[in-house]
């Protein structure tokens, strides 16, 4: 069997190392010249030095939000430190530790795009990609497809009204690189989540005022430095600089920096793959992973606020339990059903349909049920209530949560170290 892998960060580099343990022949096409996917830091932002996209989102003086213990695969964990908050490097090197480690680097394709992945009357896929530095264009056909493109590649900017008269600078965290740049400005910064919360700490150290917009109940009592406000939403842009917020209020603004997340995009798939994608609900997708339609078509990766790698690895070794006939799928209209009732609950308890993959409390059950399916071992729970203590600190002792390191004693139990 030969199996095409779409990009070479985390969740590539572990499906690779899967697949060749299986026995199957694979390739793994990685639009950069390096290894490590979102973890690869460039000064560039738009365009690379051929004219294509640059998909990185990484920025200077990155520390993780989840400690190394978490971070780490289960039969290669991140090599013993002091702390266990990482830099964008250290977790880089660890990425290129496992790579050389497993030997995967000879299966990489670098400096190259996926153009177009169509299914073949044969059951087969056909994969056409072009090499960045010549413009070569060649065309492969793989028995399956692992699409590990990443979840960063499709800024979500919000609309903002008469955003078009503004005069000072909006950007997407996507694009943001450093806070230096923004030394004694006023800045607002749009969102809660996790880049949110870190561009506004980081931008403040330089920034004259920070007002950071959300309406993020749980942000609400995040503590930051004296010259961040905690702002309503932005309702419109009403002078040359000058922003109306949702509580009436106004505020003359030098930069608007929207850390408001992405959208699944997946440009490469032909139209004849049948993958839709409403309000960052990917259909049809089983275990929100396998193309129930074509099931040697999966996902690596949709599923967010998870342990990532960890699940990277699970979902990967679940995948090939099913290429290798050591487990059967549900029938087309049985994955269909079991797809829909989940996401009936998941609506019923008040998520929306773009939170459709996302997990949090789901996660643990998520694990079990794939491991279960699949007879495959599932991820400790201790790394899910490591998951959890990590994200509870972020919101609510931002400024010093990642000086708290761990170490894991067993399956079911951690302890706080210094």
């Amino acid at each position: 069997m030969r199996v095409g892998i779409i990009g070479a960060g985390a969740a590539g580099l572990t499906s690779a190392r899967h697949v060749i343990q299986n026995g199957f022949q694979c390739d793994v096409f990685e639009i950069s010249d390096k290894i490590g996917g979102v973890w690869v830091y460039t000064d560039r932002v738009g365009h690379d030095e051929y004219g294509y996209p640059v998909y990185s989102a990484m920025y200077q003086n990155l520390r993780t939000n989840l400690p190394k213990e978490v971070m780490g695969f289960p039969d290669f964990p991140v090599p013993d430190k002091e702390k266990s908050y990482l830099t964008q490097k250290e977790v880089l090197q660890f990425l290129n530790q496992y790579a050389d480690y497993f030997e995967l680097r000879q299966h990489v394709k670098f400096n190259c795009m996926v153009t177009n992945v169509r299914p073949l009357p044969n059951n087969k896929w056909e994969l056409t990609h072009v090499f960045k530095h010549t413009n070569e264009v060649s065309t492969n056909e793989y028995d399956a497809i692992m699409v590990c493109n990443g979840q960063y590649n499709e800024p979500f900017e919000p609309t903002i009204e008469n955003v078009d008269n503004y005069s000072g600078e909006v950007i997407h965290s996507h694009i943001y690189r450093s806070a230096e740049k923004y030394k004694d400005k006023r800045i607002l910064t749009v969102g809660a989540g996790p880049s949110g919360l870190d561009l506004t700490l980081q931008v403040a150290k330089f920034a004259k005022k920070v007002y950071f917009s959300h309406h993020f109940e749980k942000a609400s009592i995040t503590k930051f430095p004296p010259n961040v406000e905690h702002i309503t939403d932005v309702k419109r842009i009403v002078g040359d600089k000058t922003v109306e917020f949702a509580n009436g209020s106004r505020h003359d603004i030098d930069v608007i920096i929207l850390c408001t997340g992405y959208r699944f995009k997946f440009p490469f798939l032909d139209e004849s793959c049948g993958i839709r994608i409403d309000d960052k609900f990917i259909q049809p997708l089983y275990k929100h992973m396998i193309h129930l339609e074509k099931p040697t078509m999966c996902f690596i990766g949709i599923p967010y606020n998870v342990c990532t790698f960890r699940m990277f690895d699970l979902q990967a070794r679940y995948y090939c339990e099913y290429l290798k006939g050591s487990m059967s799928l549900p029938s087309t209209e049985e994955m269909r059903r079991i797809t829909d009732e989940e996401m009936q609950k998941r609506w019923a308890a008040g998520l929306s349909k773009r939170d459709s993959h996302i997990m949090n409390e789901y996660q643990e059950d998520y694990f079990n049920d794939l491991a279960k399916e699949a007879n495959i071992e599932t991820i400790s729970p201790v790394y899910v209530k490591l998951y959890d203590m990590s994200i509870m600190k972020l919101y609510t002792d931002l400024m010093n949560f990642r000086e708290i390191n761990y170490r894991v004693i067993d399956d079911e139990n951690y302890t706080v170290v210094n």
